[in-house]
């Protein structure tokens, strides 16, 4: 029968409490900007939460640090182990696309932080969100212990652990406004480069194309994530193209009704070129949170690469063509 751990950091079992410190909080902040986007882990092993006994429950998680501090968080005043997988700094559910958070390392994780030797009963408690990644009657056949699944969110355990059933509420996956505003950051840093050349050629020279771009990277960073639940279609592809023409159509329409001394081919032109160019570009950047919603999944994405990006391609280079012939018309009319 497993002995009571009275001093985990002498048995390899690493202590830890539900208090989030400055030092943490500012390792979340870095991460939710993307700061070292792959330094925002903890070391996988086993971690003892307050004074944890052989009866006491073993969750795991990630060793992504949002994911470690959010489970721990979640459960103040409830002494329990933490058992950390390898993920390689990747979330719960990502990892678990990936297979990182998977049958394999949960069973060699076992073994190796000789969990059965910790705690009496062969169970460990996983978040729902992994179990794409794990395969449950392989985990019992091969350690030994039994996988239970907990509520989506880590916020919703201490509940769950009352009576140990989950409401419809925590196995639903929610996806609202500020779930979705946290991603703002990091997609906004993701082109922040371009964004900032945007704004210094708008200010020095004062060029519509550069006021274009700034409208259509911060289309797809900013607005899409707040308009995603109420963009038409099923594809994110599809969203992105439908909110870059709506936001870039004002910029296609002063191009076409403005400057009356140019002649009316050539404002079509430069019409189409704008239509062409920044929708397709808007719809690429929204790409970016196929990997970061729950609305997707492996197969959709795959599908909508490979059936969108070359549909963005051929529109971008349609427009810089119809753009060049604008010029070249430009010129030989002067």
């Amino acid at each position: 029968m497993p002995a009571t751990v009275n001093h985990p950091e002498h048995a390899g079992i690493r202590p830890t409490t539900s208090t989030i410190s400055m030092a943490n909080r500012w390792h979340h902040a870095l991460a939710r900007f993307g700061v070292n986007r792959g330094g925002h882990r903890v070391e996988p092993g086993l971690y003892a939460l307050g004074s944890p006994t052989p009866d006491s429950p073993a969750f795991v998680t990630a060793n992504y640090m949002l994911s470690f501090d959010a489970l721990r968080a979640a459960l103040v005043g409830i002494d329990g182990y933490i058992l950390v997988l390898d993920t390689k700094g990747v979330n719960v559910w990502c990892a678990a696309g990936k297979g990182t958070f998977g049958t394999d390392e949960l069973v060699q994780r076992i073994e190796s932080t000789h969990l059965s030797d910790v705690v009496r009963r062969r169970l460990v408690i996983l978040p729902q969100l992994g179990a794409a990644g794990v395969a449950a009657h392989e985990v019992k056949k091969r350690s030994g212990f039994s996988v239970e699944y907990g509520p989506v969110r880590a916020a919703d355990l201490p509940k769950y652990l009352e009576n140990r059933q989950a409401t419809s509420q925590m196995r639903t996956v929610q996806f609202g406004l500020t779930e979705r505003l946290s991603l703002v950051p990091v997609e906004v840093v993701s082109v922040l480069i371009l964004l900032l050349l945007a704004t210094a050629a708008w200010f020095l020279f004062g060029h519509l194309l550069a006021l274009e771009a700034i409208v259509a990277l911060l289309a797809a960073t900013v607005a899409f994530p707040i308009l995603l639940p109420w963009l038409p279609t099923h594809d994110f592809s599809t969203k992105g193209f439908i909110l870059g023409a709506a936001v870039i159509l004002p910029f296609a329409a002063l191009r076409l009704f403005s400057h009356p001394e140019v002649a009316l081919g050539q404002r079509l032109v430069a019409s189409a070129a704008t239509l062409l160019i920044w929708p397709s570009v808007t719809a690429f950047f929204t790409l970016n949170f196929t990997g970061a919603t729950t609305f997707t999944s492996r197969t959709g994405v795959r599908r909508e690469i490979f059936r969108y990006i070359p549909l963005m391609a051929v529109m971008f280079v349609s427009g810089i063509v119809l753009s060049v012939v604008k010029v070249v018309g430009l010129l030989g009319g002067a």
